[in-house]
């Protein structure tokens, strides 16, 4: 009877160890065809991601570190054949965000890709959203004709930054007069404070952008007097 015992214990073991293996297989598989999709965006190999959709695989993916989507992927790596077919796929969310809040808009405005951004408005991306914007991208990188396409798209001009930030104090701490000017000329608010109490007229003169400082000094004092 204890041989049969330890022969039964032994069968467990064994049943348990193989569940554990099944497990761990299904697991490695399922962990290797994401990693296989999301190279395939990277490089730009969009009939492995065709493959894939057709298959009811999941087009709005993310990889595990920066939580971005395959169309974001497409974006960066400037995959363009993956881009234009996850653009028109039906199931794609356009306005997804990644662990940095991060969307494809965003993502072409700061790597000051017009075109792809243009498309992605047209295909119904949010130009707006909480927190950072596309618009405080733009204005980071000093791409006028993206600001420009924002603004005709109506991007919130005074949009605020978890620290309430605006495209303006950003202009003006990079020292981008076009994009300063063409922002004041469709109403931004030089009178606006972020969390630490800075207008943009601070924020030009902790960087010693003179030139910036001036205009927007030469405007507040121009407002001051509007109100007397």
């Amino acid at each position: 009877m204890r041989y049969f015992s330890q022969l039964s214990q032994v069968t467990v073991w064994i049943s348990l160890f193989f569940f554990a293996l099944s497990a761990w297989a299904q697991s490695s598989s399922s962990f290797s065809v994401a990693e296989k999709i999301i190279r395939a965006a990277r490089f730009d190999d969009v009939s492995t991601i065709k493959k894939y959709a057709d298959q009811q695989g999941d087009i709005n993916l993310a990889e595990a570190v920066r939580g971005e989507t395959l169309l974001m992927i497409s974006v960066r790596e400037n995959s363009q054949r993956v881009f234009d077919y996850l653009l028109m796929h039906p199931k794609i969310h356009l306005d997804q965000r990644a662990k940095n809040g991060d969307t494809a808009i965003m993502l072409t405005a700061y790597l000051e890709q017009k075109d792809k951004l243009q498309r992605l408005i047209d295909a119904g991306a949010q130009v707006n959203q909480a927190g950072w914007t596309a618009l405080h991208y733009a204005t980071v990188v000093g791409n006028l004709e993206i600001v420009k396409i924002l603004l005709e798209h109506y991007a919130y001009i005074d949009a605020e930054t978890p620290n309430k930030t605006t495209p303006l104090m950003l202009a003006a701490r990079r020292g981008e007069m076009s994009v300063l000017k063409l922002l004041i000329d469709e109403g931004a608010d030089i009178s606006l404070k972020n969390m630490l109490g800075w207008t943009a007229h601070d924020f030009a003169v902790e960087s010693e952008r003179r030139d910036i400082a001036a205009l927007l000094q030469e405007l507040m004092q121009a407002k001051t007097s509007e109100r007397k």
